[in-house]
């Protein structure tokens, strides 16, 4: 189905945008990639912290379909793609992250705009609806996306992509408690710097495979250019959502995304750091992608490492009623000194980022949502 709606070509792409006095949100027809996002619109100095790739715009011929609008933050099913072990075959990221999906509506209703999207699959018959929700006086982005048939199982995700900042260290990362952590086992890439299948316990200390006992610390980015890296954290379902946080001390901002654990446990680390050489990356891609899943590496539907700790790596889906994956992302202004989150408090209908060096940032955020559904 033709695109239909307030369509606009940003980056090559025609993209729906909706915005709020706080947030302007573009997403690509092609594939629901969600960028350019601008944050803190108020401030007078919008944040943009996601990435997109450095050949949009060029007219390049790209034989992979998710590579075409490759930007910011998108829905996958199955993350990762390839081939089931029923055979069927997937793009990479699944048809949501490569196909054309359908202008379905824009609605405001008290505060809170809502865009609507459609996606129809093939490969596993079924549909997929993508709700983009800005809220009044907040700095986030609401994502759900409720899938419906795709019977059997399989891995979602979210594909958030950060752009980085020139400066080495200049990005600090933190999230909340895991318990089981590893790099990817086999090799990922020609420039890979990470050991294979090494296990993680500190985002600090992630062995390198150069020599016995070198490490790379993950919390400070970027780092070792040249190089394309690998790897996952897991963690339990709790009473609060858990967490990733991004401080660009280049920028001054600091970017956070939220989700229920008990749906995606994982977040793979995929650190791009002008180390693909190949077309249309040659060496000049730079970015972050801290990416939600319930998902593990190449032997996600079989018996690994996580599901040993009781922790899923894929999910059944095709029962009666629909499955709904939701998820928060924002980004805030850091004051002077904000350096790396060391923890989130949670308060109704907000977040307070705490840094390292003591200092607060309140952040209406209805969070209450990842379980709830609703922003009532």
């Amino acid at each position: 189905m033709a695109a239909a709606g307030p369509v606009r070509r940003i980056h090559s792409q025609p993209s729906w945008v909706i915005r709020t006095g706080d947030v302007e949100l573009a997403v690509t027809e092609l594939g629901g990639h969600m960028a350019p996002v601008l944050f803190e619109r108020r401030s007078g100095r919008p944040v943009a912290p996601y990435h997109i790739s450095p050949w949009q715009d060029e007219g390049l011929e790209i034989k992979q379909a998710v590579l075409v609008p490759l930007r910011g933050d998108f829905f996958c099913l199955p993350f990762g793609g390839g081939r089931e072990p029923d055979g069927r075959e997937h793009p990479g990221h699944g048809e949501t992250a490569s196909s054309r999906w359908s202008f379905a509506g824009v609605a405001t209703q008290a505060g809170v705009t809502t865009l609507t999207l459609t996606l129809e699959t093939k490969i596993r018959p079924g549909k997929v609806t993508k709700r983009l929700m800005l809220a009044e006086g907040h700095n986030a982005v609401y994502s759900e996306h409720q899938i419906e048939g795709f019977a059997g199982r399989t891995t979602p995700g979210h594909h958030a992509t950060l752009r980085l900042p020139e400066q080495d260290g200049a990005l600090r990362l933190a999230t909340s408690a895991f318990v089981y952590g590893s790099t990817r086992p086999g090799k990922v890439a020609e420039r890979q710097r990470f050991a294979s299948g090494a296990e993680i316990r500190d985002l600090r200390h992630v062995p390198l495979g150069a020599k016995p006992g070198a490490e790379a610390d993950m919390t400070s980015l970027p780092a070792r250019t040249g190089s394309v890296d690998l790897m996952a954290i897991y963690k339990r379902p709790a009473s609060e959502p858990a967490w990733m946080t991004a401080v660009n001390r280049q920028d001054g901002y600091v970017w956070f995304s939220l989700k229920d654990a008990a749906v995606l446990p994982g977040t793979v680390f995929w650190f791009e750091n002008r180390g693909t050489l190949e077309s249309p990356w040659n060496g000049r891609n730079r970015c972050l992608g801290l990416e939600d899943v319930c998902w593990y590496f190449d032997q996600s539907y079989d018996p690994n490492p996580v599901t040993r700790l009781g922790i899923p790596t894929a999910m059944e889906i095709g029962g009666a009623r629909p499955v709904s994956i939701r998820y928060i992302q924002g980004a805030v202004r850091a004051p002077a000194g904000f350096d790396v989150v060391e923890k989130i408090e949670f308060a109704p209908a907000a977040i307070t980022l705490v840094s390292a060096s003591g200092q607060r940032v309140r952040v209406p955020v209805r969070h209450e949502f990842l379980k709830s559904g609703s922003l009532a």
